[in-house]
């Protein structure tokens, strides 16, 4: 009788360790796809501002055709891109396609001092700034997620239940190099 209690008791103690575990993936999973979606909402609201930014600079130089239809591009391939992954690298191409906008505003001094072009400049930048966050923040829940995913005993509990690692958002390659300075 003693016997059957000890093992009735382990077996209970086994089964809510397994639920309280199920439950903290659930929660993890739960904040790894809610993450996601904010960097979700700071990448249209990037992309929202794009077109806005390209039609104050063709005002300017309407002879940059080239630059103004790969932002345009860029920005409709972010739009549809997919996952993580797919979706960092889009982000990345339209990073590379900002650059080159820049770089044309810059050959305009009348266009850097308009008031509607400044606006968006620094929108753009408070919006790149607000994606960095929500990219670091969904990146530490993946992290978080994927180490419990790995870790004994949850590994178990993780693929008797189908639980899947998930992908970070990466940044831009050349954004980890050293930053050229030329004067």
């Amino acid at each position: 009788m003693t016997a059957a209690l000890v093992v009735a008791g382990v077996l209970v103690l086994i089964a809510l360790a397994v639920a309280v575990s199920y439950n903290r993936f659930v929660r993890q999973r739960n904040l790894v796809q809610e993450s996601w979606r904010q960097v979700d909402v700071e990448l249209n609201r990037r992309h929202d501002l794009v077109p806005n930014l390209v039609e104050t600079v063709k005002g300017y130089a309407a002879h940059e055709r080239g630059v103004f239809e790969s932002v345009t591009q860029a920005r409709a391939n972010a739009i549809n891109a997919q996952g993580p992954a797919q979706q960092a690298e889009a982000e990345n191409v339209l990073s590379g396609a900002l650059k080159s906008l820049f770089a044309v505003a810059e050959a305009y001094p009348d266009l850097k001092a308009n008031q509607n072009f400044l606006s968006l400049q620094e929108e753009l930048t408070s919006t790149e700034d607000r994606v960095a966050y929500a990219r670091q923040f969904y990146n530490d829940s993946v992290l978080s997620y994927n180490n419990k995913l790995q870790t004994f005993p949850r590994n178990v509990i993780a693929g008797m239940f189908n639980f899947e690692k998930r992908e970070y958002f990466e940044g831009e390659p050349e954004a980890t190099g050293p930053v050229r300075v030329e004067f």
